[in-house]
């Protein structure tokens, strides 16, 4: 295979079609931004900014809590996206960090860290899994031809009990009407 030749055809569109289907699975988007908001809330209190020949520490005594802070967020971005089932838990623990984050890393990382959390936590806890799509009924051959012989309504009303709503609620065709009394005989 030379460098001029191009990749198999509609490879690209393919994955591309592959990774948006399985990003509409999941809360990607909240995910990516509470994952995101542990990035400035991490950095800040480590960070030594150079200004000309002055260096300016943002090292604070809570260092440890805001490192502890941002790894959490990022592990609860990983976990939203792949364990789509935890995104309450996951959304609300993503705001509690946030908020907690403003005291402990030097304002939730300049506001950033704790407004990308916020959002993302929200979204988490707002998203819902999308309906799928309904089957369409399968054709019924109507010819007559195969088949068990169809009982009619009267059959099916003496057998069962009726419901107040007007629905058979035994489905197992047992009834004391047919002497069975519930209970199923292997004979």
């Amino acid at each position: 295979m030379s460098a001029e030749s191009p990749a198999a055809p509609g490879q690209f569109a393919h994955r591309r079609q592959q990774f948006r289907a399985w990003r509409g699975t999941r809360p990607f988007w909240a995910g990516l931004l509470v994952m995101i908001s542990g990035f400035p809330i991490m950095y800040f209190p480590y960070a030594h900014i150079k200004l000309g020949g002055l260096t300016v520490a943002m090292a604070t005594t809570a260092g440890a809590g805001s490192l502890i802070i941002g790894v959490l967020l990022v592990v609860l971005g990983i976990t939203l996206w792949f364990q789509k089932h935890v995104r309450t838990f996951a959304g609300i623990a993503a705001i509690m960090l946030g908020l907690v984050s403003l005291p402990v890393s030097n304002f939730g990382g300049f506001i950033v860290g704790f407004l990308l959390a916020l959002f993302g936590g929200a979204m988490a806890v707002a998203w819902a899994p999308g309906v799928p799509p309904a089957e369409q009924p399968a054709e019924q051959d109507t010819t007559g031809e195969g088949g068990a012989p169809e009982a009619t309504d009267c059959d099916t009303t003496l057998l069962r009990p009726v419901n107040p709503v007007g629905e058979p609620n035994d489905l197992s065709g047992t009834s004391p009407v047919n002497g069975a009394n519930g209970r199923h005989s292997a004979g």
